[in-house]
């Protein structure tokens, strides 16, 4: 197996490494950089389990190879919280019960935070368009949609 350099922005910090060519995306963060909070769920990307932020859009890291991310910036859960203190969106996944089994919660906080950072004020809407990429078996969703318009009109 042919192998190939790396370099990429993970959650701020500088990343080079060589990778084999056919290494997907999510195995590169949970094997090799210990990231476990982005999940896999159906190896498909249909879930939305995997979802990480690729130069500030929601993508599924299951069916990229790793290679596709040169010279991006990679953002996953674990990059969202600062010096050890949830985010105002995972506070508010919290205080709303948005957070349930929890395997869902990383990849759709990452969708959520893609569109507020396009969106700050997105409508009822415009929160379930955005996080329609990100399946969830245990709230019905009206949680997690709480919880966006919480943190939407705080901003």
């Amino acid at each position: 197996m042919s192998k190939v350099m790396l370099s990429c922005k993970i959650n701020g910090e500088e990343i080079h490494s060589e990778i084999p060519s056919d290494m997907r995306l999510i195995d590169f963060l949970r094997e090799e950089m210990n990231l476990t909070g982005v999940k896999e769920g159906c190896s498909e990307g249909e879930c939305g389990a995997c979802t990480v932020l690729f130069n500030g859009d929601p993508v599924n890291s299951c069916i990229l190879l790793a290679i596709q991310a040169e010279g991006a910036e990679i953002t996953t859960i674990e990059g969202i919280a600062k010096d050890g203190k949830l985010s105002e969106l995972q506070q508010a996944f919290v205080d709303h019960g948005a957070v349930q089994c929890g395997f869902c919660t990383p990849g759709m906080i990452l969708a959520a935070q893609a569109l507020l950072d396009k969106n700050p004020h997105p409508t009822e809407a415009e929160i379930r368009r955005a996080i329609s990429g990100n399946l969830c078996r245990c709230t019905g969703y009206q949680a997690i949609v709480d919880a966006i318009l919480t943190v939407s009109q705080r901003k």
